[in-house]
């Protein structure tokens, strides 16, 4: 980034000129730390809470104590109908019609739920295609379901990996595995940006040839949702999952979320796990012993949703509908595009830059693969900076828009290059 310079300076103006610093003071920054301030990195495991949180759970407990069981209709946002507020805002978040998503359950029980529907092996189309080092929790499911339709992962299991002496997997090269292999890939389930690299896929061109190979298209966005800009309903996406803690700051464990493309909402010969809340609103409480599910991604509901995680992500979304997707990703690309110039300038003799350099290709971590990583993690976190450490080898680095500053970037580096050379 040839428009950024070492100087601290600049930092303290890009910091003036940033149109959406007044959000930092909207949140809670932890603590100081032997005298030092906090230098959170970390959004990306999980984000920091909005100062208004309290106020919208304090609401929700004011409204069980004053009304009880009445609260479900009586409550100022009455509980029966929670999950409905977060409809259009979730749409805006992901790029997809109100009908098409829901805010339910936790990431990996939707995983489950989804592949259910989604999944339907044949014998001569049975096979998972992911991304070689997907994230363990995935990875345990896919494996979980193949064995449970029958099939060995070892045989069924399709992992895309990274040429040798690369950390990406190319586009192209995920073009060649659905040409060649599309008749016997049943679902294609990638995760947005993937955990480890910080790699962000190209999910509409990779969606558009897993779909003209006759695949069925699931993303994991546990680590894209409010971090990329995602079109889902554009794209053509099938389903897709994913958690509100990290970049959506809903607060540790909670409510995750769901997308089923429009096409799927009245289809009823496609198999689910059935429960009550997904039951037609209009005769729920008439408690028949048929299930007739809500059209849309409601349908894939099980249970009643707690209201009180609920709550506290509704205080996030407010807070992106304000800012706005746009605003927050040029803001990403400005930010991280400054952390990657400050490292490849001070420290490019003992860091490796993991995550593709190309904007589109990353959100805003950086993963670094660092000499003596962990002990530089360890002395890192000694100076009140919060970052994470994966093993075996790598420090990932998240500046998030909403809370993170240039002044952040710069003294991260500069801490980190001072433990480097004491070391």
């Amino acid at each position: 980034m040839s428009d950024f310079s070492t100087e601290k300076s600049q930092a303290t103006q890009l910091d003036r000129d940033d149109l959406l610093s007044k959000h930092r003071e909207q949140f809670h920054l932890p603590a100081e730390r032997n005298g030092q301030p906090c230098i959170y990195l970390c959004g990306n495991s999980l984000g920091l809470q909005p100062k208004s949180t309290a106020d919208y759970v304090q609401r929700e407990l004011e409204d069980w104590a004053r009304l009880g069981v009445e609260g479900h209709f009586e409550a100022r946002t009455p509980w029966l109908s929670y999950h409905e507020v977060l409809a259009e805002q979730t749409a805006r978040l992901v790029g997809a019609k109100p009908t098409e998503v829901v805010v339910m359950n936790t990431l990996t029980v939707n995983l489950h739920l989804l592949m259910v529907s989604f999944y339907r092996p044949t014998a001569n189309r049975h096979k998972i295609l992911v991304e070689a080092g997907a994230f363990p929790s995935d990875q345990y499911a896919v494996k979980s379901q193949l064995e449970y339709h029958g099939f060995d992962p070892q045989h069924s299991l399709v992992e895309l990996s990274p040429k040798d002496g690369e950390s990406s997997v190319r586009t192209e090269d995920i073009e060649t595995v659905l040409t060649e292999q599309g008749n016997q890939i049943a679902l294609m389930l990638l995760g947005g940006v993937n955990y480890y690299s910080g790699q962000a896929f190209e999910l509409e061109r990779i969606t558009t040839a897993a779909r003209a190979s006759g695949c069925v298209v699931g993303f994991d966005l546990a680590h894209a949702a409010g971090n990329v800009a995602l079109h889902l309903h554009d794209w053509q996406v099938d389903f897709a999952v994913w958690c509100s803690y990290k970049y959506l700051n809903g607060g540790p464990g909670c409510t995750a979320g769901a997308f089923v493309h429009e096409r799927h909402a009245r289809t009823p010969a496609l198999p689910r796990f059935a429960g009550w809340w997904g039951h037609d609103k209009q005769t729920r409480f008439l408690m028949g012993p048929e299930f007739t599910p809500i059209p849309g991604a409601e349908g894939w509901q099980v249970s009643n949703p707690a209201i009180l995680p609920l709550a506290a992500l509704r205080a996030s979304m407010a807070m992106f509908d304000e800012a706005g997707m746009p605003a927050l990703v040029a803001k990403s690309r400005r930010l991280t595009g400054y952390l990657e110039s400050l490292l490849q300038q001070k420290c490019f003799d003992y860091i490796t830059i993991l995550t593709p350099d190309v904007p589109e290709q990353r959100g805003c971590q950086l993963s670094l693969r660092v000499k003596n990583g962990k002990q530089l993690h360890g002395q890192l976190k000694q100076n009140n900076v919060i970052c994470d450490w994966r093993e075996p080898d790598v420090i990932r680095v998240a500046p998030a828009p909403f809370y993170n500053t240039f002044s952040d970037a710069y003294n991260f580096v500069q801490y980190l290059d001072d433990a480097h050379h004491m070391a």
